[in-house]
């Protein structure tokens, strides 16, 4: 074949090419004929004698069975659990009512039983007395799991109640909360007791400077020095750690620190607040003016 001829077939086949889209669809095949049953001539022999037993015992066509078995349905698509976002009541595909999805509430706790009065203050003296530190009544309330309404007159009438009663101890109110305390009245016993053979005390340098920050505070190292007429610093490191004072800030003006007293202070002089300090008017001498004009 030479080239003009090659070129010319390859012309023609381009131009008898039909894209797939436009070809026109083939016939679907009929499906085939079972000879004993799709045609319409008669059966003889013993087939015909079996398909006849066969109509006969049934009284129906017998159903020809399925080479392919159905899959199962899922019990989500005929009526299980509503996924979230259908409403209550509707199912499936087959229209069975379903089943709302509902997350169990999480039970509420049981409110704590109300303590009578004698179980109250029994649990508030156990507390009280076993306490190394002021405890406010707030505190009370929250570990008793009671109203904190009633932690505050209780505490008052057991203090009452001790005071009635000419016990030993007493309860009182201090640095914010409350604690038991021994009576003055006993405290020469007590001190005896727990000052045998020891040595606790202050000294009366560090008890002068430790009255000039409980009566003056904030106030800076310079200031005490010059009301005590000596320097100070090194009973006030002292005092610092022993945890009776602390600093609180610094001055605006020198830059200076401030010291003041601080919560074991007023715990173990039994004080509420720095309010309750006595006055120091009857302890000042009479010639007080004198002795400051004296001084200048």
């Amino acid at each position: 074949m030479s080239d003009e001829e090659r070129r010319d077939s390859l012309a023609d086949q381009a131009a008898a090419w039909i894209p797939p889209w436009e070809r026109p669809t083939p016939p679907k095949p009929e499906p085939a004929t079972d000879p004993d049953l799709g045609t319409g001539a008669p059966l003889e022999g013993p087939d015909r004698t079996k398909i006849a037993a066969a109509g006969e015992s049934a009284g129906e066509p017998e159903a020809i069975p399925s080479a392919v078995e159905p899959a199962p349905v899922a019990e989500d698509a005929v009526g299980g659990d509503a996924r979230p976002g259908e409403p209550e009541g509707e199912g499936g595909a087959s229209g069975a009512p379903g089943k709302r999805g509902r997350r169990r509430p999480t039970p509420e706790p049981e409110p704590a039983p109300v303590l009578d009065d004698a179980e109250l203050r029994g649990a508030l003296e156990a507390i009280l007395l076993v306490v190394d530190q002021p405890v406010s009544e707030l505190t009370l309330a929250q570990v008793l799991e009671q109203s904190p309404e009633r932690i505050g007159p209780m505490l008052d009438e057991i203090a009452a109640g001790y005071t009635a009663a000419g016990h030993g101890f007493e309860l009182r109110r201090a640095a914010g909360g409350w604690r038991l305390y021994t009576r003055p009245e006993y405290a020469t016993y007590v001190e005896r007791f727990v000052l045998e053979g020891q040595s606790v005390r202050l000294t009366q340098a560090a008890l002068e400077t430790l009255a000039v920050i409980a009566y003056k505070q904030p106030v800076t190292r310079s200031r005490i020095s010059a009301i005590r007429g000596v320097n100070c610093d090194g009973v006030i490191r002292t005092l610092v750690s022993r945890g009776l004072v602390e600093e609180c800030g610094t001055e605006a003006d020198s830059g200076a620190f401030l010291y003041r007293t601080t919560t074991m202070f007023l715990e173990k002089l039994g004080l509420n607040s720095v309010d309750d300090l006595p006055p120091l008017a009857p302890f000042l001498p009479d010639d007080v003016e004198e002795l400051a004009d004296a001084t200048r």
